[in-house]
This record gives structure tokens, sequence and C-alpha cells, in this order.
């Protein structure tokens, strides 16, 4: 029997953290930098004004402190955003970042 494949979740996210200042403003276009964090209005609800929803540019860690939603790493910050689990994430960034998704 052949093994599935693994994603290699923890390579996409260090190659993804590498270039968030490009990744971040595209998926939240709305946003703006202040220091190392993205601030912008949350997507997936009905925001409208900025502040609560942060992503750290440096870690990949983002919160929506008006709701409680967080994650650690920008893998998570798409599957949120896009409403994907978060294997298909990692594959859809890995794909944009031109790497193997597996191990």
């Amino acid at each position: 029997m052949i093994e599935p494949r693994r994603i290699a979740f923890r390579r996409i996210a260090e190659a993804a953290v590498q270039r968030a200042d490009a990744i971040v403003p595209r998926w939240l276009p709305d946003g703006k930098r202040e220091g190392t964090e993205w601030v912008a209005l949350n997507p997936t609800r009905g925001d409208s004004r900025k502040g609560s929803f942060k992503v750290n540019l440096k870690s990949g860690k983002w919160s929506d402190f008006a709701t409680g939603d967080r994650g650690g790493d920008l893998i998570s910050l798409a599957a949120y955003i896009y409403r994907l689990d978060q294997g298909e994430a990692a594959k859809r960034i890995a794909d944009m970042l031109g790497i193997d998704a597996y191990e």
C-alpha cells in the first residue's frame, strides 16, 4: 500500500512568513503596515474599523481581537480568510510560492 504524501506544513509556513510583506497585503489589500503588523478590516465579517484585525509580519501570527479568532501562521490565516481547510490552504500557498507542498 502506498503511504499518502504528507503536507510540509512547517516548511510552507516558514517560506510564507519570509514573504509576508508581499503576501499579507495581497490578501488584505485594505490594510496598512504599523510597525511589524498589518492592520486591516476582517474580510470574513462586517468589520467597519481597522484595528481589531492584525497580522504580525515577522511571525505570521494573527488575531481578530473583536471575535477572538486567531492563528499561529499564514497557513491558518489563509484557511480563515478563504474558508479552506488547513491542508488546502497549505497547498495553495506552496503553489503560490512555487515550492513543493509535500515532505
